[in-house]
């Protein structure tokens, strides 16, 4: 395995701060650790800008900033929402009875991660894998969270973007191309994504709702064009809906 120092050094800084009961001055961390004293600074340095420690003036001592902790949180909500999802995305897999891979995307910035896959058999083989990240406006589980967030909220995921992402050379290219999308999505009842990812692939997607109204996540479905009629995409968007809400309730203790 591959050793990289400053990378390992960055890693132990951190771990040493975080185990620190209060903030810790840079010549305790290169007493404690065995860093060179000029590249315990240039990695504070490093971390400071990037947003992982911040520094206290008065006491010339450096913390863990909050970003951390959102980083931890992140992970433990996403954790909790696709253990409460398994067991539905087994279920709409199931009920559709049609060759679908059934997803759980979580919205992270202007990202969709990919937390469950469910596939049946037949399914398509996807780029969708758990732990993939792809541009949210892209994916049907996307645009299903990005049309329950305000335009506000929205706005602020994309600040001062002249064009949009696209893949296959398809998908919107504007921030108002976007707003259209979504408009058509609350329209609906649910967000549709058709090539954008996979050019043979279109996919289906409902956002599930947490107690504050906010979209945890969302539930979609992913199938081969060619192997599922249209006719038949809007069942397959009332049955995320259904799945959806059923997520929803688990995670505003309902069930």
């Amino acid at each position: 395995m591959a050793d990289i120092p400053a990378a390992r050094h960055a890693l132990r800084v951190l771990k040493f701060v975080a185990s620190q009961s209060g903030p810790v001055r840079a010549a305790t961390v290169v007493r404690s650790l065995d860093i060179p004293r000029s590249t315990t600074y240039q990695l504070i340095r490093v971390m400071q800008d990037e947003g992982f420690l911040v520094h206290f003036p008065e006491d010339r001592a450096y913390g863990l900033s909050p970003l951390v902790s959102e980083i931890g949180s992140n992970y433990l909500r996403t954790q909790k929402v696709s253990r409460l999802a398994e067991p539905l995305l087994a279920k709409l897999v199931k009920r559709t009875a049609l060759p679908v891979v059934a997803h759980l995307g979580v919205l992270h910035n202007g990202d969709i991660e990919y937390a469950v896959k469910n596939a049946a058999m037949r399914a398509p083989s996807l780029v969708t894998d758990v732990g993939v990240h792809l541009p949210a406006h892209l994916t049907a589980t996307g645009r299903a969270i990005l049309s329950v967030l305000s335009h506000e909220q929205v706005r602020a995921l994309y600040p001062d973007v002249a064009s949009l992402t696209t893949r296959n050379g398809r998908g919107p290219r504007t921030l108002r191309d976007l707003d259209d999308i979504l408009a058509e999505t609350r329209a609906r009842g649910y967000a549709v994504e058709t090539g954008e990812i996979t050019p043979d692939c279109a996919s289906v997607a409902v956002a599930a709702l947490d107690h504050n109204g906010y979209p945890a996540a969302a539930v979609g479905l992913t199938f081969r064009k060619m192997a599922v009629d249209v006719g038949i995409w809007p069942q397959l968007g009332a049955a995320a809906q259904i799945s959806a809400g059923a997520l929803s309730m688990r995670l505003r203790g309902k069930i």
